[in-house]
């Protein structure tokens, strides 16, 4: 028997509009409308404006601060299980909390792990995301994970920047494994630089482990909160003899004053994503989309396609 493909319907959660109406487009297929009601008390009731009955449900939402992003798909999701939707997956682009991965330290949460209850409890069959913090989080899940790599959409931009001399680096040592499997796309030598922090979003101290003299550098991280460590790395990069210092950061958080400390670092350039909408532009940031690798996703998983094949530079 041939395939039966049920309808499609896409939506996008308040936070991640911009990025979702690029996935529509892309895809082929217009956004669904959701009517966000507010209380006075800054409570609120997403609701379907449009049938979703015998639908796959595509909920188009990253979980970026503030909290209301999250209980925001949470009640998308609700309303859509009792509409009678057939499918729903979880379009999470940048998948919140997930530095709360472990217990790394007495009477603390696992955040990443509550969130991933939360999304099953609510609701989804399904969630896909993009370059979790740590790849053991799709563990949590005890439904399909779709984990895409943000190295498809990087590989070709740094290539096309023509680095002669260019080397790949960890900023910590955490992210050496990434690095790594980044660097093989370009037969490529890899540094790290080994920070040792005070507290969270402080450095105490930095080295670096391997040589960069006369070397193009590209940093390598999943997310850029204050930025910090990107600059701190780049000056010591620079002060080491490289040529030049790039960094790649799938999900742009950009806290605090992360916007200044980027225009005042030694980096060339920040090459990050739009998982997450940017506050303000910068001369030095660089943002390449990440609609037509979800929108492929989107119509392989209706299709009951790979998505492994989308994975290949």
């Amino acid at each position: 028997m041939p395939l039966q493909f049920n309808p499609v319907k896409l939506f996008a959660g308040t936070g991640t509009k911009a990025l979702a109406h690029k996935i529509a487009e892309s895809y082929g297929k217009p956004l669904g409308n959701v009517t966000l009601s507010k209380f006075s008390d800054g409570e609120f009731q997403p609701s379907y404006d449009e049938t979703v009955r015998g639908c796959d449900v595509f909920l188009i939402q990253s979980t970026y601060q503030p909290s209301d992003n999250l209980m925001e798909l949470l009640l998308m999701i609700d309303a859509a299980k009792r509409a009678s939707a057939h499918y729903i997956t979880a379009v999470v682009p940048y998948y919140g909390l997930a530095r709360q991965d472990r217990k790394d330290k007495p009477r603390v949460a696992i955040g990443a792990k509550l969130v991933a209850n939360l999304l099953k409890s609510a609701g989804i069959h399904r969630i896909m995301t993009m370059d979790l913090h740590a790849a053991q989080i799709q563990g949590f899940f005890d439904i399909p994970v779709d984990h895409l790599d943000g190295s498809v959409i990087f590989v070709p931009y740094i290539k096309s920047l023509g680095l002669h001399n260019l080397t790949i680096a960890s900023p910590d040592m955490g992210g050496s494994y990434r690095a790594r499997t980044f660097a093989k796309f370009f037969n490529a030598e890899v540094v790290i630089c080994d920070k040792r922090r005070k507290r969270a979003n402080e450095i105490e101290s930095m080295s670096i482990i391997g040589d960069v003299t006369d070397m193009d550098i590209v940093l390598i991280d999943d997310i850029c909160d204050t930025a910090g460590t990107l600059a701190k790395a780049a000056a010591l990069i620079m002060e080491k003899g490289a040529r030049s210092v790039r960094a790649v950061c799938t999900h742009p958080v950009l806290s605090g004053k992360a916007y200044e400390t980027v225009e005042n670092s030694l980096l060339t350039e920040l090459i990050v994503t739009d998982t997450i909408p940017l506050k303000q532009d910068s001369p030095k940031i660089k943002v390449l989309s990440t609609a037509p690798l979800f929108a492929k996703a989107i119509a392989n998983v209706n299709e009951h396609g790979s998505i492994s094949d989308l994975f290949r530079v």
